[in-house]
């Protein structure tokens, strides 16, 4: 079994998104092949969900919503992860996995998967996630450095460009070899991805209950490897307007809307659908889009598109058979604050924005 596509992180948003569409572009002819999924975070909590992601039967991914104002729901299997390991328990195979068989990375480890730790290093086994790809990149190195794609599915602007700048520092601290670096500057490809999709709950011990909506999409660059060919895979020249639309609307929202649960003390199984029934605090996100967030789009000529994506995002807010939990969403809070909301000030300088600046600010 050759796995060349090589996954960190085992979230539910990769479940329902990327593992799915491998999975369905494999039943089509249209994937370089199968998935081996890492468990990087050794959690022992999430023990049950490394066994069954990679189950020969697959694990369900419910889709619930509405295309075109139309209710649908279908039930599918993915079966596009062969092998699940963790790198607390599996790091010499995962090593051999990165060395020999892996063409395309992808990760998604979180809101602060690249975090550094103190005292972090490229022996035994790294502590955070940078320096274990970096340990990963060197063995390949030294291995025949074979080039590889990595597509980092982590919400954070220019997230190819973030992790290579890192890991490239990192090496220049930890493995000072000139060769090693110009290797990853000149043979590995650090693709700048947005990911759009709502994945609202898990289902145990692996799947997830996702939108209709979803979206991948890819700056195009020379020696590029693609996973698979499917529909919501779109490779463009500038991934600039669909990453700001997506982080300073769709994920700016949910941070106002977090704001507001976590202030006010709210239910504790409140959800995004049933916070935006309160007709005083849709009026006031509606108000937010429109004298603040729409502007700042309009001053980079981008006001049509962010009015178009406000209204597709106020419609999946409003979808009725998604239970999108604000408890999931104020998770890591502050750090959401600073990505979504005062990078979207900071990108519009002089546009006013008192209501989010009260968030900002606080």
């Amino acid at each position: 079994m050759s796995t060349p596509i090589l996954q960190f992180g085992t979230s539910r948003f990769l479940q329902a998104h990327a593992d799915l569409f491998v999975s369905e572009a494999m039943e089509a002819g249209h994937a370089i092949g199968s998935i081996t999924v890492v468990q990087t975070s050794g959690d022992p909590t999430r023990a049950g969900r490394i066994g069954a992601i990679s189950a020969p039967e697959g694990y369900p991914v419910i889709i619930r919503g509405l295309e075109g104002g139309t209710p649908v729901e279908r039930a599918l299997r993915v079966r596009s992860v062969t092998r699940s390991l963790s790198t607390a328990k599996d790091w010499d195979e995962v090593t051999r996995i990165f060395v020999e068989e892996a063409r395309v990375v992808l990760s998604n480890t979180g809101d602060t998967g690249y975090a550094l730790v103190d005292g972090d290093g490229v022996n035994g086994v790294p502590r955070s996630f940078p320096m274990k790809l970096l340990a990963l990149l060197h063995a390949r190195f030294r291995g025949g450095g074979m080039p590889l794609t990595i597509l980092p599915c982590e919400l954070i602007s220019r997230n190819g460009e973030v992790l290579q700048r890192l890991v490239v520092d990192l090496a220049g601290r930890h493995t000072p070899d000139e060769a090693f670096i110009s290797w990853l500057t000149e043979r590995v490809v650090w693709g700048n991805t947005l990911v759009d999709r709502i994945v609202s709950e898990p289902i145990e011990p692996a799947g997830a209950i996702a939108e209709p909506y979803a979206i991948w999409a890819i700056e195009r660059q020379t020696g590029l490897i693609l996973p698979c060919e499917h529909p919501c895979i779109k490779v463009v020249a500038d991934l600039t307007p669909y990453e700001r639309l997506k982080l300073h609307i769709l994920n700016l929202g949910h941070t106002v809307l977090a704001d507001r649960w976590m202030r006010e003390a709210r239910p504790e199984a409140e959800c995004v659908k049933d916070i935006l029934a309160d007709t005083a605090i849709r009026a006031e996100l509606q108000q937010i889009y429109r004298d603040e967030v729409v502007p700042g789009f309009r001053m980079h000529e981008l006001g049509d598109e962010a009015e178009a994506y406000v209204e597709t995002t106020l419609e999946r807010f409003g979808n009725p058979y998604l239970d999108h939990r604000l408890r999931d969403i104020a998770g890591h809070h502050p750090e959401k604050i600073v990505r979504r909301i005062i990078g979207f000030r900071d990108w519009c300088p002089g546009v006013p924005m008192p209501r989010l600046s009260v968030i900002a600010d606080r």
